[in-house]
């Protein structure tokens, strides 16, 4: 039992942190720009199939720098020459632009790939156990997925509370009429800020690939899932953003990892159901069947009772 909570908090650790570094750059560019992008989880599947290029010619750590400017750079273009046209007919028209945006981008993965899981793995040095508890492995990529992911958090949450560029973004983003008389130039700021986040969506990318499969639906295997940690953690919110992700991580580990049933568990609060009960084939499924559902069950629930997120702002 000890076993299977220490590797579950590992686990959920990684896939909580995992989903960070791909909300965190949506958590940027909707608290700066208003902009929901649907093809956000597109970039970070070009992230991950840039860098199964580079790496092929130039290693994997070429390919882990690399490949997330180059998404940037591509997130940058489609704010300048797409997004900022768009913008002044309103959200539905944004929507409809990044929800399409989406379908192009895989479209051209599919040309220019194929339809094929790609063999992208990751690099011979991290091919190793880190330690070995109760007879099993953690993987030392893992632990790098970690630490990549905890050292985005704190740079981007030093950055945007305790320099002078944090502070100019956050008031660009209340105030952006007075940050451009004090001289500033707002649609540059606004340029960076989606590059930035669109590249920040790539790295996700490049260190997922290995870990989760390099394809062309793995877009929208975490697409849906980076919306309810935004929603869960509060729209704009980067700390709340971190904490949702773990939150939705650990729950989706400990549910795949316990294999109770609906019955076993309602039976622990005192509920018991006949055998005949109608909705006893309900009763009867197990909670790893119904791991994929509950981030989605805990979206409701968050909406019903803090419409606002956990760490969100009430609008008033």
């Amino acid at each position: 039992m000890l076993e299977l909570l220490v590797f579950s908090l590992l686990n959920g650790l990684v896939t909580g942190l995992l989903l960070f570094m791909l909300s965190s750059g949506l958590t940027l560019i909707l608290s700066m720009m208003g902009v929901l992008n649907f093809a956000h989880a597109s970039f970070y599947m070009l992230g991950a199939y840039f860098a199964y290029t580079i790496s092929g010619y130039l290693g994997f750590w070429t390919a882990l720098v690399v490949a997330p400017i180059l998404v940037g750079l591509l997130g940058a273009l489609v704010e300048r020459y797409g997004l900022r046209h768009v913008h002044r007919f309103g959200h539905v028209a944004e929507l409809i632009f990044t929800f399409g945006l989406a379908f192009l981008i895989e479209e051209v993965v599919q040309f220019f790939w194929g339809k094929a899981t790609k063999d992208y793995h990751e690099p011979a040095i991290l091919q190793f156990p880190l330690f070995t508890l109760f007879g099993q492995n953690f993987p030392a990529y893992k632990a790098f997925m970690i630490l990549v992911s905890m050292s985005i958090f704190i740079a981007l949450f030093v950055v945007l509370t305790r320099s002078r560029i944090g502070l100019i973004i956050q008031a660009a983003i209340t105030h952006p009429q007075t940050v451009a008389n004090l001289g500033h130039n707002v649609p540059l700021i606004f340029t960076l800020v989606f590059g930035v986040g669109s590249a920040l969506a790539g790295l996700a990318g490049v260190i997922a690939g290995p870990a989760l499969g390099t394809f062309p639906g793995m877009a929208f295997v975490l697409g849906t899932i980076v919306f309810v940690v935004i929603v869960v953690g509060g729209l704009g919110s980067l700390p709340g953003a971190f904490f949702a992700s773990l939150l939705i991580g650990w729950l989706q580990t400990f549910a795949i990892a316990f294999d109770v049933s609906v019955n076993d568990g309602l039976r622990i609060v005192g509920i018991t159901f006949d055998a005949d009960h109608a909705l006893r084939d309900l009763w009867t499924l197990r909670l790893p069947q119904v791991a994929p559902v509950l981030p989605y069950v805990l979206l409701i629930v968050i909406l019903i009772f803090r419409p606002a997120g956990l760490m969100g702002r009430r609008e008033t």
